[in-house]
């Protein structure tokens, strides 16, 4: 689902296609509140060449283009792999040239707890809503991402990279500290090579979900297993529809064959 945050509150919308080739797209904040019906086909196509497939790799790609592709590189996850700044390409070198060498910032975020991560700095506050955020601050700005992966993991023994999305689900909030507050804590554990990059303003994006409830309890939903999902659509946050009865992760399911009825 891409997003635009209007007003503090993320619009989703779905991006259909038939194979590769466009169709309508779906606003899903319209859905909430309302039964829906999604039932899997039996398979996946390829969101890179279309190609017809039992089962998805990454997000929603063949086993030899998620070994190939520079969608799936391995500096995607670890920034700190990058080494196109010094002309080495992973993977595709053009492509890593457009998406790697550019601007990345590294931020401090609120999902139920803090956490520290990478984006480009075009990617906000998409990668923000992606991971269910509620709050998100930059702690620094870097001229490419393996800098930005540096400084990531030179926090991980102070503060979690990962977002524990059962507890983002469920809307539970275990850190009451001032982001701020963390975030300059942060950067004062940092080496002080990495001084100039850091950002000490004060602005603060704030994002409030469009969610009808909280589940108390998450079970998730995969269209490969339950093959239909029909229930009432009580919320979207991060990339997981939110039903009465389940959730389940549309970005995960990228390329899988569905028909949606409403």
């Amino acid at each position: 689902m891409s997003t635009e945050l209007v007003s503090n509150v993320p619009q989703y919308t779905l991006k259909m296609k038939d194979i590769l080739d466009p169709l309508d797209s779906i606003d899903m904040n319209s859905l909430i509140g309302r039964p829906i019906k999604i039932e899997y086909e039996g398979y996946f196509n390829s969101v890179i060449s279309g190609q017809k497939m039992n089962k998805a790799f990454g997000e929603g790609m063949t086993y030899q283009e998620f070994m190939e592709s520079p969608q799936a590189s391995p500096s995607i996850m670890r920034p700190e792999l990058s080494e196109i700044h010094n002309g080495i390409a992973l993977r595709d070198y053009e492509w890593e040239v457009k998406h790697h060498l550019q601007p990345h910032v590294v931020y401090i975020s609120l999902t139920s707890n803090y956490k520290v991560g990478v984006t480009r700095d075009t990617n906000m506050p998409y990668r923000w809503i992606d991971q269910g955020a509620t709050q998100a601050i930059v702690l620094a700005e870097v001229p490419y991402r393996q800098l930005a992966g540096l400084i990531e993991v030179a926090l991980k023994e102070h503060i979690s990279d990962k977002t524990a999305w059962q507890r983002m689900l469920k809307g539970v909030v275990e850190d009451e500290r001032d982001i701020v507050n963390v975030r300059d804590e942060m950067a004062s554990l940092l080496p002080a090579e990495y001084a100039t990059y850091l950002n000490t303003g004060t602005d603060i994006t704030h994002i409030a979900y469009p969610v009808l409830q909280h589940p108390e309890k998450i079970k998730s939903l995969k269209l490969e297993k339950v093959k239909v999902i029909e229930d009432t659509l009580v919320g979207i946050k991060g990339q997981y529809l939110i039903f009465e009865n389940g959730v389940t992760n549309i970005r995960s399911q990228a390329g899988a064959r569905v028909t949606i009825e409403v």
